[in-house]
């Protein structure tokens, strides 16, 4: 017998109805998604940039002031303060915890009068417009599970990430762009940082069409999208139309869900043949917005130019949009790293939040800022008088989100004299994630998709939305 013909046969009419595209997994999705007729709520964000800064930068030359250390310098961690907390393989060695204070001043900007470091003058100038949160806390130590963790909310590989999950509970709003969108960036502060894997952004156990779609800054802004010499639209378009109808039968015949997002996705590379080119093409832009940017937004792959790319994406109703920026891993020689690195990243951030709102975009548009955790107030290695390098530590760090959903020019949850440890409104992995899908409409325990036997969802079994957060 046919293979194929032998496996349609083994198909009962449980198991086709469970893998079907028309099945019970679409008309559960029907009471969510826009395209069937709905959200759970009504939302406050229609999209989500998320600016994620890999390798965990430093909260105690950021966003958490702490100018006490200053008299503590050099002084033994208390062991009251540290509380037996395990290290990483790169500390634990140590017989001397001496605690050392930022070499970086903080000053009070605008009417919040939120702390803000000297390495960050664009974005105090703008701290208005910032939810700062203090008290991030998750439960990974190393950068690999911690990072997987804050995009697919588990320390394992293979499930969704955050953007798959938007995509599939939201949809899309423009069908001639995906609807999670990654770009990626090399810091400066550290070049030869740890690199990303593809599965931070891949759709796991989702339906693949969910998957995020990565812009290169480099020639072809997306790998095999154009056609190769000899080949002109009118003949892809053919060849496309034949192989749906080939896709189409096999659909019939086995129901098999990824046959429908293997015919979604082709059409869609159809489509992104013109929207890309149009998208990532800049000349339009003026001067001023290069100006509000800085210079460094006129390099492809640069920080900057992802931070612009952002926006024009937004513009044109991308839910889920991406950058991951590299380089924070600053174990050594943190004050000339985490200098540079602040450098890479202060303006254009600043420049999105007030290119969205000055468009009128900020007010649907939720954009998050921050790594995967924070750094220890103690030194690891040598401490000198101008040198020093920060371990991993999960037990604090600090972030901030501005737009659709969060209260403006606030500052949430506190941490003790050390930046050790939390004092007040501690904010977890999943809580963080819970918060932002309600921004955007989601009850994160509503939205979920069987997998292997069970019903899975972003917060796995955990999660509450910060309500003292929301707009």
């Amino acid at each position: 017998m046919n293979p194929l013909q032998e496996y349609s046969s083994l198909l009962n009419r449980r198991h086709f109805l469970s893998r079907s595209a028309m099945g019970l997994g679409a008309a559960a999705l029907s009471q969510l998604s826009p395209a069937f007729g709905g959200l759970h709520f009504a939302p406050r964000a229609k999209r989500i940039i998320y600016l994620f800064q890999s390798g965990a930068p430093s909260q105690l030359e950021t966003l958490d002031y702490k100018p006490g250390l200053s008299k503590l310098h050099k002084t033994e961690l208390p062991d009251s303060v540290r509380q037996g907390q395990r290290l990483t393989g790169m500390t634990s060695g140590q017989t001397s915890f001496p605690i050392a204070q930022s070499r970086f001043k903080f000053t009070r900007c605008g009417q919040s009068g939120a702390w803000v470091s000297e390495l960050l003058p664009h974005l105090g100038g703008i701290v208005d417009d910032l939810c700062i949160v203090k008290s991030m806390h998750t439960p990974a130590i190393n950068h690999d599970p911690a990072i997987t963790l804050m995009q697919t909310g588990s320390q394992q590989p293979g499930r969704a990430s955050f953007g798959a999950w938007a995509s599939y509970g939201l949809g899309a709003e423009n069908e001639e762009l995906p609807a999670f969108v990654v770009m990626t960036s090399r810091g400066s502060g550290l070049p030869a940082a740890q690199g990303l894997l593809s599965r931070l952004w891949g759709n796991g156990f989702l339906p693949s069409k969910h998957q995020g779609v990565k812009l290169r800054g480099t020639s072809d802004p997306v790998l095999y999208l154009s056609n190769p010499a000899g080949v002109s639209r009118e003949m892809r378009r053919d060849m496309l139309d034949g192989i749906g109808e080939l896709n189409q039968q096999l659909l019939q015949e086995l129901g098999d869900p990824e046959t429908n997002a293997r015919i979604a996705q082709y059409e869609m590379a159809f489509r992104m043949q013109s929207s890309v080119p149009e998208l990532t093409d800049f000349s339009q832009e003026t001067a001023a917005t290069f100006d509000l940017y800085g210079e460094d937004a006129r390099r492809p792959g640069s920080y900057a130019a992802n931070c612009l790319l952002a926006r024009r994406l937004a513009e044109r109703g991308v839910r889920f949009i991406q950058l991951y920026h590299r380089g924070w891993d600053q174990h050594g020689n943190l004050p000339d790293h985490i200098s540079k690195q602040c450098q890479d990243v202060d303006q254009a951030s600043a420049a999105l939040i007030t290119d969205l709102k000055q468009r009128g975009l900020l007010d649907d548009t939720l954009v998050v800022w921050g790594g995967e955790f924070g750094r220890t107030v103690y030194c690891q290695g040598e401490l000198t008088e101008t040198n020093y390098g920060r371990d991993h530590h999960p037990r604090c760090f600090s972030i901030w989100m501005a737009g659709g959903g969060v209260k403006p020019g606030i500052v949430y949850g506190e941490t003790d004299d050390f930046s050790y440890n939390i004092t007040s409104d501690p904010v977890h992995v999943h809580d963080l994630q819970a918060t932002l899908m309600h921004c955007m409409g989601i009850d994160h325990q509503r939205l979920t998709f069987k997998h292997q036997g069970r019903y899975y969802r972003l917060t796995d079994v955990h999660g509450d939305v910060v309500q003292k957060i929301l707009a």
